[in-house]
């Protein structure tokens, strides 16, 4: 399967579009995406989503590595990577008195990497930050000054986008750095609507947030099979204003009061991520790979209504096995692979953080015999959270499907 250079600029543009749009949609269901920026993404690009998102020490040559922007440096003379990503997803959740379902599916990625010169490479990632998508129906409260009771639902949508530029070097041969700068924007849409009456009111209140950040990474090779890796995310803020819109309807008669100027809200604080990641390669057909994350969410300082944000520690380890990465029969180069992450949570409600892990399995399906084009497919089972006290039990599958083509670009031709 191959896609020319002529179609690619074209539907690049398009999905480009299409991706940073996709917020609008939601790409999450998840009850927990109610907190702060929404749920943190954990979907990466290519065959990590099948490694349990583990990588930061994984030597790459044959695709794009997000998680390490020092692998770049990596890539073949005369390539040209890039990967784009579906993702579906289905969740459950369950608490004391009640459970419920929901279905999502939408673009989670668009990357390319390219070689500039000897031992330099870079590349773009545009890839969802951060999910919000929740609803919460029929809440009671109180009309003020009597007795009874009215019903209002609210709904949630929207997100953060990342979009980012990387570059990586090779100061030696075993030794290369890598630079990361993000420009992070998107927006959160909250509506809350509740009927009295022959009257209707309805009240959104749309959050803008947007910032820059910037990242360093490194990988060293102890010897020809032995990689480590680092990784630093700065910490931010993000500056964010709101804007209300409110709708009233009496007796048929519609009224609509809209603030154009946007409020002025606090910032919310992004903290420090350091990573550390080991890749191993046994032999020629098994690969391992191992990662520690630490997000310092305490120094942020922050709290919600009813949780702090608190220090997050997140393992990752992933595993990958070919039978003969250049065998002439298709099956020899079949990639199978799995992996397992654990995230201790980084919100505590009741002094009980919502922690969670997943597993993940997946197939790297070759789509050309002369280059590293694959179809990538991943399935990941999850579960966050517990029925416990106003704690919910989430349950959630997600599958990704990711083009990851190459394309050999410059390359001289040969006259006889």
């Amino acid at each position: 399967m191959r896609i020319t250079t002529s179609i690619l600029p074209p539907l690049i543009a398009l999905i480009l579009c299409n991706t940073a749009m996709a917020q609008s949609e939601g790409l999450t269901s998840s009850p927990y995406s109610l907190y702060g920026l929404g749920v943190i993404n954990q979907t990466s690009i290519g065959k990590f989503n099948s490694m349990g998102y583990s990588g930061i020490g994984l030597r790459t040559d044959t695709g794009i590595n997000n998680l390490n922007p020092a692998t770049y440096s990596l890539i073949p003379q005369n390539s040209f990577f890039y990967d784009i990503g579906i993702v579906g997803e289905f969740n459950s959740f369950e608490n004391n008195s009640d459970s419920e379902s929901k279905t999502t599916l939408n673009f989670s990625n668009l990357a390319f990497a390219f070689r500039i010169d000897d031992r330099l490479g870079a590349g773009v990632t545009l890839i969802p930050y951060s999910d919000v998508g929740y609803s919460l129906l029929g809440i009671q409260t109180n009309i003020e000054g009597s007795n009874e009771l009215f019903e209002s639902n609210v709904t949630g949508l929207g997100g953060l986008n990342d979009f980012r530029f990387n570059v990586g070097y090779g100061l030696t041969e075993t030794l290369r750095f890598g630079l990361s700068a993000s420009l992070l924007f998107g927006n959160i849409e909250e509506t809350e609507s509740l009927e009295i009456g022959s009257g209707y009111f309805e009240l959104t209140e749309t959050t803008n947030y947007s910032g820059f950040r910037l990242g360093v990474g490194a990988q060293f090779d102890l010897t020809d099979k032995i990689t480590i890796g680092g990784t630093l995310q700065l910490p931010v803020s993000l500056s964010g204003s709101l804007k209300r819109s409110v709708l009233k309807t009496l007796v048929e008669s519609e009224i609509v009061v809209e603030e154009d100027e946007g409020d002025s809200v606090a910032d919310f604080k992004l903290p420090m991520e350091l990573g550390f990641g080991l890749g191993v390669k046994l032999g020629d057909f098994l690969t391992v790979s191992a990662d520690y994350k630490k997000n310092f969410w305490d120094n942020t300082n922050q709290s919600e209504k009813i949780g702090v944000y608190q220090d997050q520690d997140i393992y990752a380890l992933g595993l990958e096995y070919v039978k003969n990465p250049k065998g002439r029969k298709y099956g020899d180069r079949i990639r199978i692979r799995t992996g397992f992450n654990y995230d201790n949570g980084y919100l505590a409600i009741n002094n009980k953080k919502i922690d969670g892990y997943n597993f993940t399995i997946g197939v790297g399906l070759p789509t050309g015999f002369f280059t590293n084009s694959y179809l990538n497919l991943s399935y990941s089972y999850g579960l966050k959270g517990q029925i416990e006290n106003v704690l919910i039990e989430e349950n959630y599958h997600v599958l990704t499907l990711n083009l990851s083509l190459e394309d050999l670009w410059f390359k001289k031709r040969k006259i006889r």
